[in-house]
């Protein structure tokens, strides 16, 4: 489990780009307000899922709308065929921690 930032530093509605040991990730903290870890990139196209809109517990890609769900990484509309991993998230004394292992079983 590695710390990424602390809690007030990403905003409820935020995507913030994190490394963590070579993996990008988005953090993003959800209008539900839990935080979620995916990978940061688009299994389409490869470009930045930070970048994109989030939407719920969904985050989209800005460059051709695929969407991902933050809990389970899977796709919900095309392009984007595969899912992405997604990492469990803990926060515990103010602070954000990532699990570089996928919660969802997907590979990058």
């Amino acid at each position: 489990m590695v710390r990424v930032c602390a809690v007030d530093e990403v905003p409820k509605g935020a995507v913030v780009r994190a490394e963590i040991d070579g993996t990008e990730i988005a953090l993003v903290h959800a209008d539900d307000d839990a935080f979620y870890a995916i990978r940061d990139e688009c299994s389409h196209a490869a470009v930045a899922l930070s970048e994109g809109e989030l939407d719920g517990c969904t985050l989209e890609c800005w460059l051709h709308g695929s969407r991902f769900d933050l809990r389970t990484g899977a796709p919900s509309g095309l392009p984007a065929t595969e899912p992405v991993p997604v990492y469990p998230v803990e926060v515990r004394d103010g602070d954000v921690f990532v699990i570089l292992t996928p919660s969802n079983g997907v590979t990058p």
